[in-house]
């Protein structure tokens, strides 16, 4: 549920049709939130979310309103960013493969499409804005990580030209969230469904396991404790690809698996924190909290005099977090909407 920071204001969600966008409706819809509001480029998306929201919840529906756009324009930007409060930037591209292929399309809506929306926001006085990025960030090696990588340049960057009490810009890094859009656990469930063999990348590959509703969770943490250009990180533990792919089968049946080997610009684990951020992380419970770089264009002062100390002694990864077995990542996967429904169908 959303808190008393959102009673009688309108908040903004780029790329609002997406998994995120939907668990947000989810927390917030039902609270005294005033207004929603949508933004995406894909009108069906738009059209199906409004049916079942009038369907699901007549009484609220009312709240929320949706425009069409794109990030990569900034005018369609404005039209929809005038008289916000707040904005959850969730747009992006994500995919890894296709930015792969398409790189530059990765970077108009990255990285200029972020650009768009925080110049926007701060012409138009929004308060607050939190940006939704990604592990692949962190060490990018890939063309959707790079873009990522830019994005969160971009975010600290504009963090320092505006004051905190006219717009407070901060963003989140999270891992794979399960069960989002193109995410492997479905892929999985399909396979099986189909009586084929899950195909699996390397078994010993390593990722951060975490749901929609912690997504959300730390994205709200983020908006209630930032400082301008902060940066946020939670806890999350990690599974092999190997283990995932047998708690899928424990749930819904074993059909084999086939080794395809990884595809373009996959890492063997993920970063949440590299060691250079987690010397200036500040460890909040089930949260890190990454200070902004503080550095400005006087170079002489780190390079004549240079730093101590400029990095830990290691990087916040999903092979060094907390392993899940894979009876415990059943009962991760378990705790998403998607596995459940699935699985109440399957065994009807």
């Amino acid at each position: 549920m959303a808190g008393s920071y959102f009673t009688n204001k309108t908040l903004l969600i780029t790329g609002g049709t997406g998994s995120f966008g939907n668990t947000v409706l989810k927390h917030f819809l039902s609270s005294d939130i005033g207004e929603i509001r949508i933004f995406s480029r894909d009108e069906k998306k738009q059209d199906d979310m409004r049916h079942e929201i009038q369907l699901k919840h007549p009484d609220l529906a009312g709240k929320l309103r949706f425009y069409i756009g794109d990030v990569r324009e900034l005018d369609s930007v404005r039209s929809a960013v005038r008289g916000v409060d707040y904005i959850f930037h969730a747009a992006a591209l994500k995919q890894v493969p296709s930015c792969e292929f398409f790189p530059m399309e990765a970077v108009r809506t990255n990285v200029i499409g972020t650009d768009n929306v925080l110049t926007a926001a701060i012409d138009e006085g929004v308060k607050k804005v939190v940006c939704l990025s990604t592990d692949k960030a962190a060490y990018p090696i890939n063309a959707m990580g790079i873009s990522k990588a830019m994005m969160e340049k971009v975010i600290g960057a504009k963090a320092r030209t505006v004051k905190a009490e006219d717009t407070t810009i901060c963003c989140t890094r999270y891992g794979n969230v399960m069960c989002s859009r193109g995410s492997v656990i479905p892929l999985f469930i399909d396979q099986i469904k189909a009586g084929k063999p899950i195909t699996i990348t390397d078994p010993g590959m390593t990722r951060f396991l975490m749901n929609l509703d912690e997504a959300v969770d730390l994205v709200q943490f983020a908006f209630e404790h930032a400082n301008p250009g902060d940066l946020f990180v939670q806890k999350s533990d990690a599974s092999t690809i190997g283990d995932l792919a047998k708690a899928v089968q424990k749930l819904f049946g074993d059909t084999g698996t086939q080794i395809i080997g990884t595809r373009h610009g996959e890492k063997l684990y993920e970063t949440l924190m590299t060691r250079e951020e987690r010397i200036r992380s500040e460890d909040m419970g089930g949260y890190y909290r990454v200070s902004a770089d503080g550095r400005d264009l006087n170079y002489d002062k780190f390079v004549v005099n240079g730093e101590v100390h400029t990095e830990a002694d290691e990087a916040y990864t999903s092979h060094n977090t907390r392993r899940l077995s894979v009876d415990e990542t059943v009962e991760k996967i378990l705790t998403t909407d998607y596995v459940r429904q699935a699985l109440e169908d399957w065994n009807k």
